[in-house]
């Protein structure tokens, strides 16, 4: 299951009915603190399968600082367990964004409206996509994004949020996605040209696209303002004993290096029981 299937066919309240005899209580997965990482631990909504205030709750003993990818009638819920939404969504869509001139007259002012939200909110980062190439070239999808994303990051810089555009592997999960490479990311934050304007690196999606993940993550560390784990392959748990290829512990060192101050979202869909992966995964990650 992906993403886009997940938020179009997942409603918390039916999925707490099916699954909740395999949810652990929460005080069974306390213990897990944040405090020696540069960064703060967040977890990704969609892919835990279960309803919000059960998530946030469990999140809080967990030890997480946020719960992410939420809309703004979400924000409240989080926020009244004592925990940061890291990540507002956006309005632009993963195949349908930013590098096509027709979809600005509706995201620009889309875009500002929820810029401002988060800001009153206290929400640091809003996610936006750039849509799948449909024939297009990299460079015109560039010059074209750039152009759309220059429109709204002056709402941005002045309400303290940051856009970030998510790196999704366009060869599994997301066919034809643009966005899915380091180096074109890298190169739309250049010609954006704003501190407010930034990527979302996503290692799973990244290792199944170019691999030498450490490597992009310390070249272009300055690029990056949010990062997501999952294990490869299989975007499922990456604890000791799943057959998957990523070093996390060794990631998370390098993130830290970088002196990153943000969140690290837990973007995996689990296989066994939720609460208990969410907690080994932060376990793992902190460093």
């Amino acid at each position: 299951m992906n993403r886009r299937h997940a938020l179009k066919t997942l409603t918390f309240a039916g999925a707490a009915a099916a699954l909740a005899p395999r949810f652990v209580q929460a005080e069974e997965t306390t213990g897990v603190s944040s405090a020696g990482n540069s960064f703060q631990h967040s977890a990704c909504a969609w892919c835990y399968k279960m309803p919000l205030e059960e998530l946030a709750k469990a999140a809080k003993k967990i030890g997480l600082a946020s719960v992410e990818l939420l809309n703004p009638d979400q924000w409240p819920m989080v926020q009244k367990h004592g925990l940061a939404c890291a990540v507002a969504n956006g309005p632009s869509q993963i195949h349908n964004g930013f590098n096509r001139r027709e979809n600005h007259a509706r995201f620009v002012p889309a875009f500002i409206e929820r810029i401002e939200e988060c800001a009153k909110a206290g929400i640091p980062n809003v996610i936006c996509f750039s849509g799948n190439r449909g024939g297009q070239s990299d460079e015109e999808g560039l010059e074209i994004c750039a152009e759309g994303l220059r429109k709204i990051t002056p709402a941005a810089e002045k309400a303290g949020v940051t856009v970030i555009m998510e790196l999704l592997n366009s060869k599994v999960n997301h066919r034809d996605y643009q966005c899915d490479r380091t180096a074109w990311g890298v190169e739309l934050v250049k010609r954006v040209g704003s501190e407010r304007f930034k990527l979302l690196y996503d290692i799973y999606h990244m290792q199944v696209m170019e691999g030498d993940v450490i490597r992009n993550i310390r070249e272009n560390a300055a690029y990056i303002g949010h990062y997501h784990t999952a294990g490869n392959p299989g975007r499922h748990e990456f604890e000791p004993q799943d057959v998957q290829e990523l070093n996390y512990p060794a990631i998370m060192r390098a993130i830290k290096e970088t002196g990153f101050r943000g969140y690290v979202g837990q973007e995996f869909v689990p296989t066994r029981n939720p609460l208990e992966s969410l907690a080994a995964a932060v376990r793992i990650c902190s460093v």
